[in-house]
């Protein structure tokens, strides 16, 4: 081990993380022979012993340290809080276990893991528990209730069946399951007699099996549910240890548990006796997916079961096709015949394939490098004399021992054996090579795993990006420009992130200069918000031609300035005003009539102060009141036909009430020439008449809406008698086609014959009297108007007229 610990481990709290992590000691924990004047130091360190953090405690008493899935330090405090540290020592978050431990205080406390996170349990001064299955979704259960129970149990611990987090507790003798509802007493089968209390339990480290040390030295092993016994085991020590904890392989029939003294470690399983190690200072273990860690002042070792592989290839005298394969290529390379001796022996046993299969998968469980390479050259050596092996396990086997071996250099510190890596996967070691800021291994590995870009070099450029934010005695054009060198258009880094790092560091401008290099401005806006830049925010949407952006940043803006800075502001912005504009008309209408009054702009005013006469109501005072703000605003405008056509409005619609008033009906908000039509048809024509000449209606319009009106109330003597007034000023074929589309021939017929001559083809054709029209177009030796009755000659009966045409044009041809 590489520190240099000047106190036992005994005298500090400790926690290790497993699958190789990093371990947290803190000293000078609050005992009764220390000064009180004296701050216990939290201190942690890689597997090798490293330091990465040092910081002097300054909370409250601590009663266990634990570490999370993701490698956080949770310290418990005495009071129910949960303080939590990164790797580095840096402050994360906190939270508490509820008011009850607070008031009870904590006894004792677990940090385990399950499938959903990491959780806590709490053994309080009232003998009660309170657990968390996960602490990233804090949810709290208290425990129920121990009948009788008036003090400490003697050993407790967490289990994990059915995807529901149980306690499981010693009371005496008795033992007691603990669920989110009941409190069970249990009874492990096949127990030992005279067991009057247990002294130690320990779960492995699947949660699938149970390890009970009770007072008569018996250690009893079986099932975490109780229900089946596996062995029991007489160690003739009744002294409680120190330490128990599981110690299997996966997938292995072989159980076994480590137990620790003082100075006195001791394998046990299903075996009649044991394996003892004596130890020579204080140690700890470390329970892991395929053995136990066991580290001291001086040394850090891994107590594991020998794997099949390496037991059948390394035991003595072993006929193993592994171990013969093994002789064989160190025989190849003395250059003896012994080689094509076990070669052939290996061959005529149609074993050699399982013979590389058993060399490489013995070299993935070696720890020491010149091992690993003896055994895969053994089975490259094999593979050359099998004619289809496929090779990615040889390949693989070698790309992950590199993997293995840069890690567990003492340098890196994360002993991992090959189990645990494959348990782990790749992405999550990247993630703690990156956790623990060595980016330039992470890289490397990423590079020669040839893994994707947004899987591996993007996601570690981005940590270290978020890292250098945080070096504040780097300028921030420094950092900034580093970061961009580095990153560069790199696919998957996001600037908006580690801009967001930079600002939650309390560097502001440094988070402005990274967004300059982020292309996305749906996520630079957001961030700019956050930061309180809102009309650089507004540059940014604008420049994004974005516009539901832009109306976040508008909308922002608004809530966050008083009304003359927000109005400034967008007058230097003509694209955010016009979107405003746009936004006002349909939900704030006042504010839209402050913009036009800022900018003087008297047009759009007038035209609002009418929109606004529509929906002021029937209150014909308030609309003419409207209208005249309306046409003073386009008169400021020097818009003369608007304000006229306003002016005039507002003469109709007070004529329109006085008419209402008079002679009734509906005449509001009807048009000029509606409110004509109107009163023809209501037979008031006279007033028809002075109305045409208030506004100077033209004779033309004024004749087609009287003859349309009076087409429409089928008042033929009136339209006749309207006809013979005076010239028409719109001819007679309105007069034969109104009569034709109200199906009325015989009138029409009547003003055919008054048509001039240049129509009188046309109207002759809409009575249907095609022979006359005939007549009338060969006296005029007009083509177009022969072609025109030549096109209405239908069948026998028209056609002695369509010979006369025919006749009329050769002539004219001869002509």
């Amino acid at each position: 081990m590489d520190w240099d610990l000047k106190e036992e481990l005994r005298d500090c709290l400790v926690a290790a993380a497993p699958y190789g992590g990093p371990i947290a000691l803190l000293r000078n924990p609050w005992r009764k022979e220390k000064a009180a004047s004296v701050r216990p130091v939290l201190e942690i360190y890689s597997a090798s012993g490293m330091p990465l953090a040092s910081l002097l405690w300054k909370s409250g008493p601590v009663v266990s340290l634990g570490w999370s899935a993701e490698e956080e330090l949770l310290c418990v405090q005495e009071d129910g809080a949960v303080l939590v540290y990164g790797l580095h020592g840096d402050f994360r978050r906190h939270f508490s276990m509820g008011n009850e431990v607070l008031q009870n205080r904590v006894l004792d406390a677990r940090i385990f893991h399950t499938e959903f996170g990491s959780g806590v349990a709490i053994l309080t001064g009232a003998h009660r528990f309170t657990l968390s299955a996960n602490v990233g979704d804090l949810k709290l259960r208290r425990m129920p209730e121990v009948p009788g129970l008036q003090s400490a149990p003697s050993c407790w611990t967490t289990l994990c069946q059915d995807r529901v987090a149980h306690i499981l507790l010693a009371v005496g003798p008795d033992l007691y399951l603990l669920d989110h509802a009941t409190c069970s007493a249990v009874m492990p089968p096949g127990l030992a007699p005279g067991v009057s209390s247990f002294l130690q339990m320990a779960v492995s480290f699947t949660y699938r099996h149970l390890a009970l040390f009770t007072d008569t030295g018996y250690i009893w092993m079986g099932t975490a549910s109780l229900k089946e016994k596996l062995c029991e085991f007489n160690c003739n020590i009744r002294a409680p240890p120190k330490q128990m904890v599981w110690c299997s392989r996966p997938r292995s029939k072989e159980r076994a548990v480590v137990v620790a003294w003082e100075r006195l470690l001791m394998v046990v399983g299903d075996a009649p006796e044991s394996i003892q190690f004596v130890l020579d200072e204080d140690s700890y273990l470390v329970p892991e997916l395929d053995g136990v860690r066991i580290f001291s002042r001086s040394t850090h070792e891994f107590l594991h079961e020998v794997p099949v592989a390496s037991e059948e290839i390394f035991k003595i005298a072993s006929m193993a096709p592994g171990a013969l394969l093994l002789e064989a290529q160190k025989e190849y390379e003395k250059e003896s015949q012994k080689a094509d001796e076990y070669l052939r022996e290996i061959q005529e046993l149609g074993q050699l394939t399982q013979a590389v299969q058993q060399c490489i998968e013995a070299a993935g469980h070696e720890h020491r490098p010149d091992m690993q390479k003896s055994l895969l050259r053994a089975a490259s050596f094999g593979k050359c004399f099998l004619d289809r092996f496929p090779p990615d396990s040889f390949v693989h086997m070698c790309q992950d021992l590199r993997v293995l071996n840069a890690v567990r250099d003492y340098h890196i510190g994360i002993p991992l054996t090959y189990s645990q890596y494959k348990q782990l996967t790749i992405q999550v070691l990247l993630d703690r090579l990156v956790l623990r800021r060595l980016y330039p291994l992470a890289i490397q590995i990423c590079e020669y795993l040839r893994l994707p870009e947004v899987q591996g070099v993007s996601r570690i450029l981005a940590h270290w990006a978020c890292y250098k934010v945080q070096q504040k005695d780097v300028s921030d054009d420094d950092v900034a420009r580093a970061i961009n060198q580095k990153l560069g258009d790199t696919p998957g880094v996001s600037y908006s992130d580690i801009a967001a790092r930079a600002y939650g560091c309390g560097r502001t401008e440094l988070a402005i200069k990274l967004l300059e290099y982020e292309p996305r401005s749906g996520e630079q806006v957001p961030l700019l918000l956050k930061m309180k830049r809102s009309k650089l925010a507004l540059s940014k949407a604008i420049e994004s031609g974005d516009t539901d952006l832009v109306f976040t940043v508008l909308l922002h803006l608004k809530n966050e300035l008083n009304r003359g800075d927000f109005f400034m502001t967008l007058r230097n912005q003509p694209m955010a005003l016009s979107l405003y504009r746009q936004f006002c008309k349909h939900q704030e209408l006042e504010t839209l009539k402050d913009l036009y009054n800022q900018d003087d702009n008297h047009q759009e005013l007038g035209s609002f102060h009418i929109q606004a006469s529509y929906a002021t109501g029937e209150r014909i005072e308030g609309r003419v009141a409207a209208l005249q703000t309306a046409a003073d605003a386009f008169y400021k405008a020097k818009n003369e036909f608007a304000a006229k056509a306003t002016e005039d409005q507002m003469r109709l619609l007070r004529l329109q009430r006085r008419l209402e008033d008079e002679l009734g009906g509906q005449f509001l908000d009807l048009s000029l020439h509606d409110t004509v039509t109107t009163l023809i048809l209501n037979g008031h024509n006279k007033r028809a008449e002075q109305l045409a000449r208030d506004f100077r209606i033209p004779d033309k319009r004024l004749w087609w809406l009287k003859l349309t009106a009076l087409a429409d109330l089928e008042d033929w003597e009136e339209l006749e008698k309207f006809s013979k007034s005076k010239k028409s000023p719109i001819g007679y074929l309105p007069f034969v086609e109104i009569c034709m589309k109200q199906h009325n021939k015989y009138e029409a017929k009547k003003y055919a014959s008054r048509v001039g001559p240049e129509q009188k083809v046309k109207a002759l054709l809409l009575v249907g009297d095609v022979a006359q029209a005939a007549d009338v177009a060969i006296e005029h030796r007009n083509e177009a108007e022969l072609s025109l009755v030549l096109s209405h000659c239908t069948g026998a009966t028209d056609g002695a007229t369509a010979d006369k045409i025919q006749r009329a044009r050769a002539q004219a041809q001869k002509k």
